[in-house]
């Protein structure tokens, strides 16, 4: 009885695992960048200024 409450239990704890493992994912566009915004929030930068191709001076 004690056992598989452990095993239904233990598997419920693997479903939920497995399934909140797909919630976080950065998505690209076609061309596989992603814009210099995104990749300020994901790194945690203060600035996109260095993310951005066009911005060199």
């Amino acid at each position: 009885m004690r056992k598989t409450k452990f095993c239904i239990s233990l598997s419920f704890i693997l479903i939920l695992l497995f399934s909140f493992d797909s919630c976080i994912s950065i998505k690209t566009t076609g061309s596989g960048k992603v814009p210099p915004g995104q990749v300020k929030k994901i790194t945690g930068s203060q600035s996109a200024k260095p993310y951005a191709p066009g911005q060199n001076k």
